[in-house]
Formats: C-alpha cells, structure tokens, sequence
C-alpha cells in the first residue's frame, strides 16, 4: 500500500493497489487521466512535426493499414493440376500472372537459344572456308559426321502430355466451362428470362414480386399448394418453363413468414445453385430511397476470386442482360466479403465536388487522375439482402449429384475464405 505522504505523478503508470475500494477508483481516474494526457501529448506533437514536415504524415499514412482478416487471408498452396477444384482457396489472378511470367521466361529462352544457333552455323561456315583455303593439297576434305539437331528451349521444356487443366490459370475459366457447359456457352448470350415463385404453403408475395423489380424480364407465378390441386415439384417447375424459353428459375424460401433462401436453377439442365439470405429489406422500408424504374440495370460483381467465386459471378452475369439501359442510372452490386453476398441496389448521378469534400482516392492510396472535381451521389432503392452459398447441385435439385457443398468447421480457419 502506498505511503500517504506519496503524491503520484500526472505522468505515472500508477502500478500499485490498494484494498480500499474509494482509494482504487481514485487511483484508476488518475491513471485514465494521465494515459490520456499523456496520448493528447503525443499527438499534438506528432501533429507539430508533420506540419512542418509533410512526407512524415505521408510516411504514416503509407504504414497505418489495418490488420483486418481480409489482409490476412491465406490460400491454399497447390499446383496447375488441381488449381481448379471448387474446393480449392487459390488466387485465379496471382496463378494467371505466375503464367504470364513462365511465358515470358519460356520465350527469352527459346529467343536466346536461336541466336545461339544463328551464331555456331556462322561459325562453323567461317571455319570451313578458312580450312579450304589454307590447304595446300586441292583434294576434298570428308564432310564432318552429322550432328544430331538440337532442339529448342520450348521444345526442351515442353512436356509430351502436357495438362488439360492449366487452363484455369487464366481469369476465363476454361476449365469450368469444360465441367459446366450450360453455364459456359460459346454461343452469344440469349435475353435472359426468369420464372420466379415460392415454396409450398409460402406466404412470401410481396417478397417475391419485389424480386422481379430486381431481376430484368422476370415474372412471378405463385406456386399452388390447394389441397386438391397437384403440387409441383422443382423439376417439373424447371421443366414447364424450360418449354416456355426460360433461362432460369428462382425459387424464394421461407420460414416463419421470413426469407431465408434462394435457389437459382440455371435451365434447361443445371446446374442449381442453394443460397441462405438474411437480412431482408424491402426497399420502402429504407431511409431515403427512391423508386425503381423498368430500366435494365448495370452490374457490379467485386471480389470473386476463387475458381468457386468466378462460377457463382457467371451465375450472376447471366440473370441480367449484357447491355445494361444507362439512360436508367440504375446498378446492381454484389460485394462479396468473407464468402457473404451483399446485393444492393442504387440510383447514381454524376455532380461537382463541394468545396468541402476531399479528392477520390483510388486502391493504391493515391488521388485518381481525371475526376478531381466530379462526385457520385448514391441513392438506394431497395431491396438489400445478404447471401451465402450453401450447394452446388450438378443439375436440378439434390438427386443430380452435389459439385461443391458446404460442411461443418468449413470456418474453424477464419482467414480461409471459399469465394
């Protein structure tokens, strides 16, 4: 306990204790208030010497990046041959540049080793006609014995049977169209043209109506669950509408008069695609929102990087139209963030920057060159939910085979993301 004569500084860290508890809050007021003063001061002193030298406030800014999972993500260490499994955490982009940079390598090496060629023919040619000319006697000389041809860098490093699955080295995923050719046509992309409806004894109405709002040439068909009238499985729904030039199905789910999934069935064959949602909101509900109008849509897709990720986005970039009307103004966002989907929708406009709002600065830290002065002013018009994937079915429903299914302490490795 301390002495009663002892005054502890302003600046002291306090490491005694004492039993009275009057005494102990005392003490941790004193404490609170000198480790306050004490970052007041240093911070006002770091602001003196930035001011009078700004590269130290840059310096700052550079290193003061937060540690969040995202920058700590780790992926999984594999090879060309199973880089695109959709089990597979990899990096398409960072594999499609360490493909570029061996390419490159391979043709430096196939450039450097023809120039070598070109200059040991020159040479042996030189060597011949220095030897016939020096020789006294006119006879012929034997022809040097043939040397076997000697192949080139490429050929050298090239292996016989090379691997069918390095495709997906590259952003376009060649190989997943090989496994989901449905999905990945070659042919141009048809209108897309979506049959939405619910679950049996739904009451989601509203919800599914808001919906077709969301999704361009969408129409919602409720789904009949009368006691006399047949009820209408999932491949029969994905049949009757793969008659009627449907491209897709959407089926809302519910529980307990809530949204909690969608199911995305790509036609005529699959795949299907299982999603929970949560956090449902209606548009109206939101504060500020606007109305939305018939206008095709524009679509964002961000971080989807996984060979996994790319097949979800494709799933996405088939439900709208590839030429978005932007006379409307209108853009669909799907963020993803730690395998969670956040669909948004808003309404952008393009005005002048106030005289009190900062330059854009783009990814690298640096202000973009060429909008100093334009804003965007965002108004969302609803609804906003969140996704995640659940079940990659090969075709329609379970029965089909499952390519890619979510399982138990999939998250126990919180920097391990799937998308």
């Amino acid at each position: 306990m301390a002495s009663k004569k002892f005054k502890p500084s302003a600046k002291s860290a306090l490491p005694f204790k004492t039993d009275n508890r009057e005494k102990r809050q005392k003490l941790h007021i004193t404490r609170k208030k000198a480790l306050d003063s004490t970052r007041r001061d240093e911070r006002f002193r770091r602001r003196r010497a930035e001011d009078k030298d700004p590269s130290l406030r840059e310096e700052r800014l550079r290193k003061n990046i937060p540690l969040t999972l995202e920058r700590k993500r780790v992926w999984d260490d594999v090879d060309r041959d199973t880089g695109d499994g959709l089990g597979v955490s990899v990096d398409v982009e960072r594999l499609k540049r360490q493909k570029l940079e061996e390419e490159a390598h391979s043709d430096a090496e196939n450039d450097r080793g023809q120039v070598l060629e070109a200059q040991s023919s020159e040479d042996d040619r030189d060597s011949m006609i220095d030897s016939a000319s020096d020789s006294d006697e006119h006879t012929t000389a034997p022809p040097p014995p043939a040397s076997s041809a000697r192949k080139s860098a490429t050929e050298r490093a090239t292996s016989p049977t090379q691997s069918t699955t390095s495709t997906n080295l590259d952003l376009t995923p060649s190989a997943l169209a090989a496994r989901f050719p449905t999905l990945f046509s070659t042919d141009p992309p048809h209108e897309p043209k979506t049959l939405i409806t619910t679950s049996l004894n739904s009451t989601l109405h509203n919800e599914a109506r808001l919906l077709t709002t969301l999704f361009p040439n969408s129409v919602y068909i409720p789904r009949s669950a009368h006691r006399h009238s047949h009820k209408y499985s999932v491949r029969e729904i994905a049949a009757f509408a793969t008659n009627r030039s449907y491209t897709a199905v959407l089926i809302l789910k519910e529980d307990q008069k809530h949204p909690t999934g969608l199911t995305f069935v790509h036609l005529p064959k699959g795949p299907t695609f299982h999603f929970s949602i949560s956090n449902f909101i209606a548009g109206k509900k939101l504060p500020g929102h606007g109305n939305p109008t018939t206008h095709t849509p524009e679509l964002i897709l961000n971080n989807f990087r996984t060979p996994l990720g790319l097949l979800t986005a494709h799933l996405f970039r088939t439900m709208f139209p590839p030429q978005p009307e932007l006379q409307g103004r209108q853009v669909v966002t799907l963020h993803n963030q730690r395998d969670y989907i956040f669909l948004r929708r808003h309404r952008y406009i393009f005005r002048e920057k106030r005289a009190t709002e900062k330059n854009m600065i783009g990814a690298d830290g640096q202000v973009v060159k060429g909008v100093e002065g334009i804003r965007a002013g965002l108004q969302e018009l609803g609804p906003r939910f969140t996704m995640k994937l659940r079940r990659i079915d090969r075709g329609v429903q379970r029965g089909s085979g499952q390519e890619w299914e979510w399982r138990g302490k999939m998250e126990k490795q919180r920097t391990r993301f799937q998308l």
